[in-house]
């Protein structure tokens, strides 16, 4: 094999059906530190495991040799199918395999590249690159700065606070001053469901509905925001490290695809859940006003006022709120996502600025927006953002 520069190829592919929707995802790393240098996904519409495993590698050799065409390459993918037919070990016989081995057997001299089995836990980087392709139907191509694959892994506390002291915040200081004692809460709104799309409401009090296809690839582009907290987003604030999420069908959704995105199992809490809507579930704006002449206003302008059998703003707010404090209590200098609904998410930016619930209904928390807040142990907040699109 070559010498000098090392790189590592993780490969991976898969089929929702097999034939079914399929795509492929690979990453290439620094093999000496470890450090991810960029990231290839893609969708193939109707497809094998098979084809899909073979198109990961193919693209996964061609991001090594766009690194360094000169560098050695171990490919290690989990299908024992594909690398001992790399290795030449075992007979390639359908022809649109063959035809993809001698695609990936091109990319680089076959003295550069070695080929390795490991155990799909191991390999699940490159399986949720290759699950976000087929979330989002879309062809993924991310590249790192040099500087992050030549600094080696970042200790705890530069992963979780980077560019900030540890200090204490003094009394009186501003919030700012003391970021490594906070905790960041990343607040992701559920994708599109047909209920959005009616503009009906759509509360925390039956379980469905399930995303839209549109709301799936919403759910795949905020989860790839999510992962960019911390890199290019808001690069001052700690990356996610923590998943949690509300129990109905379109959060957990929501929440599968960051959980694939950040390597993040996700826990549900059912005080994230969205408001109770009561006898208004499922209705718009203009069924409740026949059905309820003038009490929708009330709902949304008093922050106090309970529909037939649901919840005021005021007291969505406090289950919100003592979620949001059960977090802070696990732990500063984190960052962790909580994935929920517009009304859910209005209470904890609406709590973070101080405003009274008669004023939260004014936020606007579009589908997958992302809205950032950081609380401190001693009850101090600063919001960081509200709203943020990530379907742009």
């Amino acid at each position: 094999m070559a010498q000098g520069r090392r790189l590592v190829v993780e490969a991976d592919g898969g089929s929702r059906g097999n034939p079914g929707p399929a795509g492929w995802g690979a990453l290439v790393r620094d093999a000496a530190s470890g450090a991810v240098l960029a990231e290839r996904a893609g969708y193939l519409g109707e497809s094998t495991n098979n084809v899909a495993e073979y198109s990961g590698l193919v693209a996964g050799l061609r991001a090594a040799r766009e690194i360094d065409p000169d560098a050695a390459v171990v490919a290690r993918l989990d299908s024992r199918l594909v690398v001992e037919q790399m290795a030449g070990r075992w007979q390639i016989k359908h022809p649109a395999l063959r035809e993809l081995a001698r695609e990936a057997a091109a990319v680089l001299p076959a003295s550069q590249v070695t080929y390795e089995w490991v155990p799909r836990a191991q390999n699940s980087a490159a399986d949720r690159l290759a699950n976000e392709a087929m979330d989002s139907g879309s062809q993924i191509a991310r590249d790192f700065p040099a500087e992050d694959a030549t600094s080696g892994p970042a200790t705890a506390a530069e992963d979780d606070a980077p560019g900030f002291d540890t200090h204490v915040r003094p009394s009186g200081a501003l919030a700012g001053y003391d970021a490594a004692s906070a905790l960041t809460v990343v607040l992701v709104r559920h994708g599109e469901t047909p209920l959005t799309v009616a503009g009906a409401y759509s509360g925390g009090g039956v379980p469905g509905p399930a995303l839209t296809t549109r709301g799936r690839t919403q759910a795949a582009q905020a989860a790839d925001a999510v992962f960019r907290v911390g890199r290019d987003l808001w690069p001052d604030l700690p990356r996610v490290t923590g998943l949690v999420a509300s129990p109905m069908v379109r959060t957990q959704e929501t929440a599968a695809a960051v959980g694939r995105r950040v390597g993040q199992h996700v826990r549900t809490d059912p005080r994230f859940a969205e408001c109770v809507f009561g006898e208004w579930e499922g209705l718009t704006a203009a069924q409740i006003e026949e059905l309820s002449p003038g009490e929708l206003a009330l709902w949304h302008t008093t922050g106090t006022y309970t529909p037939p059998g649901g919840e005021s703003y005021a007291q969505l707010g406090a289950r919100v709120r003592a979620g949001l404090q059960d977090l802070v209590d696990g732990g500063a200098g984190r960052a962790v996502a909580v994935v929920g609904h517009a009304a859910m998410i209005r209470t904890a930016v609406g709590h973070a600025l101080g405003s009274p619930p008669s004023h939260w209904s004014r936020l606007r928390i579009p589908p997958c927006s992302l809205s950032v807040l950081r609380l401190w142990p001693d009850g101090s907040t600063e919001v960081a953002a509200v709203g943020f699109p990530t379907d742009a």
